[in-house]
């Protein structure tokens, strides 16, 4: 019995929530693969984007990066910026475990810009906060505080230790 692209998508996630991540990688490829010869090409490129995050959590950082290449292009021609944004964010998370640190950081900011664009303030402050931390292991502690203090500003409701982390911030500026 063979599966249609969404229910391929639907054993992709399963096997994420399992944590079999090349399972789940292998399935949103298929549904990609279905999407796009059924020219769904949002779907097709969301379910590219989904195998990326699969691929990363199966450490093949490589992989990632070449399954969520363009899909950022894509959703910006149909102006859906909320997944243009998250498959940026997913290239960067990519490129990062690459070691590719300053095109990650390029990305993310790109990322963060669009999630500011459309309101997203705590999906803004966890792209930030992941720009922050590879300017804090590169070395760049002023830059790690004003991502930081980006971040924090971001969110919508920030926790105890966030306002802290804030207000301890704020002696960096």
């Amino acid at each position: 019995m063979s599966l249609d692209p969404a229910q391929l998508n639907e054993k992709g996630k399963e096997s994420f929530q399992n944590a079999e991540f090349d399972e789940a990688a292998e399935f949103f490829r298929q549904a990609a693969e279905e999407y796009a010869l059924a020219k769904d090409e949002a779907s097709a490129a969301e379910a590219k984007n989904n195998m990326s995050v699969a691929l990363l959590q199966a450490d093949k950082p490589q992989e990632a990066l070449n399954a969520a290449l363009d899909t950022d292009k894509f959703f910006e021609g149909i102006k859906d910026v909320k997944r243009q944004a998250m498959a940026l964010g997913n290239q960067a998370a990519a490129l990062e475990a690459l070691n590719r640190y300053d095109e990650a950081v390029s990305a993310y900011e790109r990322s963060a810009e669009l999630f500011a664009q459309i309101n997203e303030g705590d999906l803004r402050a966890m792209v930030l906060k992941s720009s922050a931390a590879i300017k804090l292991k590169t070395g760049k502690l002023a830059e790690s505080a004003f991502k930081m203090m980006g971040s924090l500003e971001s969110k919508k409701s920030p926790s105890f230790v966030e306002r802290i982390m804030k207000f301890f911030l704020r002696f960096i500026k």
